[in-house]
């Protein structure tokens, strides 16, 4: 059974603030993972907001995850990354992320679900 059952996705376009309640209150009522999502900010902003969620789910059980961007969940030592079809190869980001860390893949197609059964991922979007 898949212990993450209700995944948040954080909005890019809220303040740091409003993020941290809104993580903190979507913890609070059963998300069982959470992704930072950050499509318009630079990478400093991203590492900046992602260590803000980090900070509010350390001691919870509630992974991060990390969208698109394998060299940010690394900088902040993320449970996982998650990755689009447009973003790094998932075994590439396997490689660089080990084992242990849980790595998402976004599926769109037929053929690109048939070609995930090969690849190095936990789950499928």
């Amino acid at each position: 059974m898949n212990p993450y059952r209700l995944y948040l996705v954080t909005d890019d376009q809220q303040d740091v603030d409003i993020l941290k309640w809104v993580v903190r209150e979507a913890v609070a009522g059963g998300v069982t993972m959470v992704q930072v999502r950050e499509k318009h900010g630079d990478v400093r902003q991203f590492i900046e907001r992602a260590k803000a969620v980090k900070d509010i789910l350390n001691g919870t059980g509630v992974p991060l995850i990390i969208n698109d961007r394998v060299d940010v969940a690394l900088a902040v030592d993320a449970d996982g990354v998650h990755l689009g079809q447009s973003d790094m190869p998932a075994d590439m980001a396997r490689q660089l992320i080990g084992p242990d860390k849980i790595l998402g893949l976004s599926i769109e197609t037929d053929e690109q679900l048939q070609e995930a059964e090969s690849l190095p991922v936990d789950y499928l979007d």
